[in-house]
């Protein structure tokens, strides 16, 4: 079986798209994944699934919490050897030491060279932006929201779902994948 974290999108934020985790669980597990456990009330999940791809997870899951929750909310999945690519790939290695204002910031989809060449978020804040394999890493020196937005700029942009975890999360849900 392979290991999996679903990231849903802007849930539990700011009060909207709520959907609690003990639901969320439950949902899961009725799609027959395995040993679902959730991380924060953000929208981050972790399971075993056997036989049946990302893109296809996503699917399920997207329209089980429409069903079933009245949610339409987008789901990127990540394996557990994606998320740890990610966490070694790591541009910034001193904003590990403030995980709270470094993003990774997660696409749908792998980014069209042509697209970032017209388009390319690195311009926004040169110093402190990097771009990866299907993540923009963000390291927010002044916080968060000063920041610039880089979900904004990937749905005006680009033609992919995007959404983002602190660096604390996406340690976290590194640590959950591994038991």
């Amino acid at each position: 079986m392979s290991k999996y974290v679903a990231l849903l999108r802007g849930i539990n934020v700011g009060g909207n798209k709520k959907v609690p985790m003990a639901q969320l669980r439950e949902l899961l597990a009725g799609l027959g994944l395995s040993g679902v456990r959730t991380l924060l009330n953000s929208g981050n999940a972790v399971f075993a699934a056997e036989g049946t791809g990302p893109d296809e997870l996503a699917k399920r899951i997207e329209a089980a919490i429409d069903q079933k929750l009245g949610q339409s909310v987008r789901c990127l999945i990540r394996d557990r050897v994606d998320i740890h690519e990610v966490i070694e790939a790591n541009p910034f290695p001193e904003a590990a030491s403030d995980g709270s204002r470094f993003m990774a910031v997660f696409t749908s989809a792998p980014l069209d060279p042509d697209l970032v060449a017209v388009h390319d978020p690195t311009t926004l804040d040169p110093d402190n932006i990097r771009l990866g394999d299907r993540v923009i890493y963000q390291w927010c020196r002044q916080g968060v929201l000063e920041a610039p937005d880089l979900r904004q700029f990937a749905d005006k942009h680009w033609k992919v779902t995007v959404t983002g975890r602190n660096w604390n999360t996406v340690l976290k849900i590194g640590a959950l994948l591994d038991t």
